[in-house]
């Protein structure tokens, strides 16, 4: 049964595995899958050959990205649910957008499977897709499916840059500034901890695991900064000091993080304890939180909190010291 997106953060209960049973893609064929996803994430805009989208607002510039989930390498199958990857491949794309002060207003999806796969699993995706959208006031607009060895899942974002602010690259950070954070840190990799483990997850460390299978933002908060005057963001998504490294070595800057503003909470060290791993690995290297990290002349925007700063220099500290962890994640290693 797939439940709506509210239902499943509120409820306490780890949902994992894909669907087995019921007919395979393989047996329906392309046109059935196709209907299985307008059926759980319908679009007047999906069904041609491509989406025309009319430009929401006046002085408005497009901004697009795009962002893959491998199976095997991305997430398990035996670790989370098709609804849950179908959210998380929707946070990871419009974080992107929303790190560059736009609003996300549409998602195209495309994807490979084998043809063994269960329809079920399409359906369940797609159902995780257009929950998520539609928490942005966004749709899916269009895609592609294939056959292929393993399941592929990719999502091209496209956003709506509006007014004449420049948008918020990673050159732009400046010194005298603070670094300004939305969202959890270090909550997803501390959440793929638990998971991998095999340990029974007390109840109170559920919400760790539910930010693994599918971390959460508030939509519009990169507008809200950048009409704040925040001058560069970023998200989150390779670690804290790999993706804050990132901007200081674009901008020619060095980034002071605050340490008692990303000490873990009582629950990653919770978590900690029950592993025997020091939580601070997951806040300085764990990523995929997709936390925007910013920087900003004034005070933090609203839905923001300071968690450093910016001087002259070059590379990330921890209280003017080498952070204790900082490998991050590497896609080719």
């Amino acid at each position: 049964m797939i439940r709506h997106s509210n239902e499943r953060r509120t409820s306490p209960v780890i949902e994992t595995g894909f669907p087995t049973a019921g007919p395979t893609l393989g047996e329906v064929g392309e046109h059935e899958v196709i209907r299985a996803i307008l059926g759980e994430a319908p679009s007047p805009f999906n069904g041609d050959d491509a989406a025309v989208l009319t430009p929401p607002v006046p002085n408005s510039r497009v901004v697009v990205t795009t962002d893959m989930l491998v199976e095997g390498r991305h997430f398990a199958p035996e670790l989370t649910t098709p609804f849950a990857v179908g959210r998380k491949a929707v946070v990871q794309n419009f974080a992107d957008i929303e790190a560059m002060g736009a609003r996300p207003i549409a998602a195209v999806l495309a994807f490979s499977a084998p043809p063994e796969l269960p329809l079920e699993v399409v359906r369940q995706f797609a159902a995780g897709i257009q929950s998520k959208v539609g928490e942005y006031t966004s749709e899916l607009v269009g895609g592609d499916v294939t056959s292929g060895a393993s399941l592929v899942l990719s999502i091209s974002a496209v956003g709506s840059l509006g007014g004449s602010l420049p948008p918020l690259e990673l050159d732009r950070a400046r010194a005298g500034q603070r670094v300004v954070a939305h969202g959890k840190i270090g909550y997803s990799a501390a959440g793929l901890a638990l998971l991998q483990s095999g340990a029974d997850i007390p109840e109170h460390l559920h919400p760790l695991v539910h930010a693994y299978q599918a971390p959460e933002l508030t939509p519009g908060r990169g507008m809200i900064a950048r009409a704040a005057g925040a001058t560069a963001m970023t998200d989150n998504s390779d670690g804290l000091v790999r993706d804050v490294g990132v901007l200081a070595e674009r901008s020619k800057v060095l980034i002071d993080l605050d340490s008692a503003a990303l000490a873990p909470d009582e629950l990653q060290v919770a978590a900690g304890e029950l592993l025997g791993i020091d939580p601070w690995q997951w806040v300085l290297s764990g990523g995929e939180d997709h936390t925007l990290l910013g920087t900003i002349d004034g005070s933090a925007p609203v839905g923001f909190r300071t968690i450093g700063e910016v001087r002259k220099g070059a590379g990330v500290l921890v209280d003017g010291s080498t952070p204790a962890y900082s490998q991050g994640w590497e896609s080719f290693s």
